[in-house]
This record gives structure tokens, C-alpha cells and sequence, in this order.
């Protein structure tokens, strides 16, 4: 285990503590603190939940989550250069957390002794999110230290947390701000904003007063992805992982622990057991993805009933963690687009509410349907598989066929078929398409029958006439549905068609495509190069 990781000049270096005065020396000498020496970004991706909605709420129900490049960012570094001598009696260190793009700072006295943080700022800027996952990740930093390390845990604690969290634009609507421009509603007006641009609230008004502002956001699952950047940079900064390593079976293990309390402190902030798909997919990336039982984190929901947090960390690390995760992503040559319709979005919590008040309401309708969904979730799975293996085996008839299609509408791609490898290709894209078409079916009935808008009228037009373009594969309504955003996988080139038809639609195409990635270890702050949205991050 590694005590702590050094970088400068674009790279990352591991560290022990024999060596750190040396390359302290070294800083000074370029005019580096110590903190920005020991800063550490770790990243995590925003998500698409491509099938599965509703019914990954439910074991052993499976969804298919695409990772994208849309990215959130924690950098944690000392608060303090040096510790005072008399600084081993405190019972309380200091955190900083900043948001740039909200322009807030919240300050924090930590417990060193009940791992559990004091707001003593202003509470309106508190961030519910990143208040757990730095006390679970430093309550399991603490509970899973090596005795020979306690000395050195202290000593970075005492000098304090400095944490900044910035996201991808992405992960934002900027609609309104292009529009106030007199900008057209192009891909290349986002690509236009500055990286990590501040981020608007709407604020509304009920009875002539002002409600609290909510931030417009596109969906993608800033808060789990957030949680996550932030569990895994504090926990490598703290020594407990490294997520520097090449090594695959200490990688999953480093990654695994990441994702347990990710998904705690997750759960712990928003108040409720979720499926976990959001997290799981920040952490791992774009994979087939079975919930856990919610029983495992029956102790982190007694934490508050006077329970010490290192003990509910120990059970939660010891639990019963069944999960499944299996390998996915989209066959080559294919391409994730997201559009956004600019009407005002949707409460996903009230909409799952509905359904299940509906499920308990009509039990044999509502499995009756869960089952008829469940089945054409595993058929568009299946049939995009084959299409992977088929591109594998066959990449020349699978090239062919894609390029000739991306041309064509989809009643056109049978001319494709001209030999027997090319006509499977031909099929496995007409079963996707098939399978598609079944899914927005039962979703459709589910949110009629439900009392909400799974796929509204609006949406089902908006889907029918991207799915009859040239090139496009499929189109949907990502996750739980409503007014959020509509996703299309897109075959060759055909993207840039289709964005272009989005926008004679009023729809906002996003710069946000697919990234198999999860969490990466990041060489410097990404505010210290250009990244947009279109451009993934230089990882290691």
C-alpha cells in the first residue's frame, strides 16, 4: 500500500513516506506547496441506462448502463502546508469543500474520533452528497488501515481536506444561455462554452416567493457520478487504494471497495436504497448491471441510532455484496447520441412512486407486462451481442454492412444481405430495431396504466421520426423516461445527420457519447488543460 502519490508536470508518481521530504525539496525549488504536491483528481463517468428501466429496481431484473465521456472530477489536497506541534490533542480537523461552477465554498470541522462533519458555513450550500462520501471513505480509510499506518493517517488528516468538485458540462443545460445568445441549438454552440462553465438555477415561484433554486440538468447522474469522484480520490489520497495500479485483480479489488461505499454514502444522502445502476456504472463503466439485495445496507441505515460509524463501515465492507456485472458495451462502428427536447424534465422519484402504487394496485397486469419488457430487454441485449461477435469474426462484412446502412433507411438494409455473413449482420441490426420498438411498446403501456408520462406523446414523436432517419439504429427514452432526454444509437457517420435533424426539431443535441471507462486516476487538475465536453480527459 502506497502512503501517498505525487504529482507534478503532468505525471503521477506513488510515494513513500521515506522519500516525500526529497521531492518536497524538489517542489519548493519550482515553486510548488506541498499541498498542490500531494493533490490528488480522481474521475468518474455520467451514465445511460439504456434498458432496464423500472424493472432494475427489482432482482434479478438486468439493465444495460453505458458509461458516456461526460466526466465529474475531485481533487483533494491538504488544507494546511504544515501540522502545528500541539495539533496531536485535537479531536477535530478542518475540511474545505469548493464548487466553483455554483460558486460555493462550505466549510467543516471533521471528528477525528466519530468520523462525522459540522457544517460552519452557510447550511444553504451544503452538499448532502459529498458530506457522506467523505465521512464513509474516511471512516473505511481509518477501519481498514494497516497499524503501522496510524501515524501517517493522523498526520494527513490534521492537515486538513481541501476538496474541489467540478463536472462536465454535460452533465448541465446550458439551452438557455445559447438561446439568450441568439445561438443556433448546435452541438458546436455547447462545444463553444468554456470548460466547466458556472451553472444556472431556475428559480421558480410559488405564492409570489421563491422556492429553492434547483440546478437544470440533463439527466446523466451528476450525483452518483460525484459521490463516486469523490470516494475514490479520497481514498487513494488516504493510502487505502491505489488506483495508479496496472495490475487487473488488485485493480478490481481497489475498484470493488470504491463501489461499496459509493454506493453507501450514495444511498445515505438521497434518503433511500436505490437500484445502485448510477454508481455502479461511475465505477466500473458501461457493463450489464443486476442490483444488490437492499438488506446489505441495513446497517448504514442504523448509523444514525448511535452506532459508531467504523462499526457500520466494518459491516458494510463484510457484507453481502450480490451484485452482478457483466461486460458490455456498444458494438464498433456505433455511436451514442443524446438529445435534449427543452421541456423542462421530470421527477424520477414520483414517476417510480406511480408505478409501484400501480404494480401493488394490479398485480397480474403489472407482471404481466414487467415480463413481456423483461424479455424484449434481453432480446435487444442478445441481438447486440451477436453484433459484437459478429464484428469480431467478420470484420469485413460487419464494416461493410454498417457504412452501407448508415446510409439507407432501415427498410432499405435487407440489400445489404448479399452473402451469408453480411445477412446475419442484417438481421441482428433488424432484431435490435425489433426488439427496440417491443420495449418503448410495454414502457408505454406501463406509464398509461401507471398514470405517467413514461414516453409522452410528444417523445413518441420525437423518437418515431428519429428512428425512421437514415443510420439510426434505435431510439428510446433513457432510464425511468419522461421529459428528460431521448438517447439514439446511431450506425457510421450517421450522427451528424441526425444532430442536424434534432435541431430543425428545436432538440439540442449533446456532445456526450459513449466511454467504457469508470473511474480513472487523472494526471493533473483538468482546469489546467483544455477539456470539453466532446474531448475525453488524458488519463493515465
Amino acid at each position: 500500500m502506497i502512503s501517498s502519490i505525487f504529482s507534478f508536470s503532468g505525471k503521477v508518481f506513488p510515494v513513500t513516506e521515506a522519500s516525500r521530504d526529497s521531492i518536497f525539496s524538489d517542489c519548493r525549488s519550482h515553486r510548488l506547496t506541498e499541498k498542490d504536491a500531494m493533490a490528488i483528481v480522481a474521475s468518474a463517468p455520467g451514465k445511460v441506462l439504456m434498458t432496464g428501466g423500472y424493472l432494475i429496481l427489482e432482482r434479478p431484473n438486468a439493465g444495460i448502463v453505458l458509461s458516456t465521456n461526460a466526466r465529474f472530477y475531485a481533487i483533494v489536497k491538504p488544507l494546511y502546508d504544515e501540522i502545528k506541534p500541539d495539533s496531536w490533542a485535537w479531536a477535530w480537523t478542518d475540511v474545505k469543500l469548493t464548487s466553483p461552477q455554483l460558486s460555493r465554498e462550505s466549510l467543516y470541522k471533521f471528528s477525528l474520533k466519530n468520523f462525522t462533519l459540522q457544517c460552519v458555513s452557510s447550511s444553504a450550500s451544503r452538499n448532502p452528497f459529498v458530506e457522506q462520501a467523505v465521512q464513509y471513505a474516511v471512516a473505511a480509510a481509518w477501519a481498514t488501515r494497516d497499524n503501522d499506518k496510524n501515524e501517517f493517517l493522523n498526520k494527513l488528516l490534521l492537515q486538513g481536506l481541501d476538496i474541489t468538485i467540478l463536472g462536465s458540462n454535460d452533465f448541465y443545460s446550458y439551452r438557455n444561455q445559447i438561446e439568450a445568445r441568439g445561438l443556433p441549438l448546435t452541438p458546436e454552440a455547447l462545444a463553444a462554452l468554456p470548460p466547466f462553465s458556472s451553472i444556472t438555477f431556475n428559480v421558480e415561484e410559488f405564492n409570489g416567493q421563491n422556492c429553492k433554486p434547483e440546478v437544470a440538468k440533463t439527466g446523466l447522474g451528476s450525483s452518483a457520478a460525484m459521490t463516486t469522484a469523490v470516494v475514490a480520490a479520497l481514498l487513494h489520497y488516504l493510502g487505502s487504494i491505489d488506483l495508479s495500479s496496472c495490475c487487473k485483480e488488485n485493480q478490481s479489488s481497489n475498484l470493488d471497495m470504491v463501489h461499496i461505499i459509493a454506493q453507501t454514502a450514495h444511498c445515505i444522502a438521497q434518503g433511500k436504497v436505490g437500484s445502485g445502476f448510477d454508481v455502479s456504472s461511475a465505477v466500473y463503466g458501461s457493463h450489464r448491471y443486476v442490483r444488490f439485495s437492499p438488506e446489505v445496507l441495513s446497517s448504514a441505515q442504523d448509523a444514525g441510532k448511535g452506532i459508531p460509524l467504523q462499526e457500520v463501515i466494518s459491516n458494510i465492507l463484510k457484507g453481502e455484496w450480490d451484485h452482478e456485472r457483466t461486460t458490455f458495451s456498444l458494438p464498433p462502428l456505433m455511436s451514442l447520441l443524446l438529445g435534449e427536447p427543452g421541456t423542462g424534465g421530470s421527477s424520477t422519484p414520483s414517476m417510480v412512486g406511480a408505478v409501484k402504487k400501480w404494480q401493488k394496485s394490479d398485480t397480474q397486469k403489472s407482471q404481466e407486462i414487467y415480463r413481456k419488457l423483461s424479455q424484449a430487454n434481453s432480446a435487444l441485449e442478445t441481438q447486440l451481442n451477436i453484433l459484437s461477435k459478429l464484428a469480431e469474426d467478420h470484420w469485413d462484412a460487419y464494416k461493410c454492412v454498417i457504412h452501407g446502412c448508415s446510409m439507407k433507411k432501415s427498410e432499405k438494409w435487407i440489400e445489404q444481405s448479399t452473402e451469408p455473413s453480411r445477412d446475419a449482420v442484417v438481421k441482428a441490426l433488424l432484431g435490435s430495431r425489433n426488439a427496440m420498438l417491443q420495449i418503448r411498446n410495454y414502457m408505454h403501456q406501463m406509464g398509461e396504466a401507471a398514470g405517467v408520462p413514461i414516453e409522452p406523446e410528444m417523445q413518441t414523436r420525437l423518437l418515431d421520426t428519429t428512428m425512421a432517419m437514415d443510420g439510426v439504429l434505435l431510439a428510446g427514452v433513457p432510464g425511468a423516461g419522461g421529459f428528460d432526454a431521448v438517447f439514439a444509437i446511431t450506425l457510421g457517420d450517421s450522427s451528424n445527420n441526425v444532430t442536424k435533424a434534432w435541431n430543425s426539431l428545436n432538440v439540442l443535441a449533446l456532445l456526450v457519447r459513449e466511454d467504457p471507462n469508470g473511474v480513472l486516476l487523472e494526471s493533473v487538475d483538468p482546469r489546467t488543460k483544455e477539456i470539453t465536453s466532446a474531448v475525453s480527459a488524458v488519463h493515465i
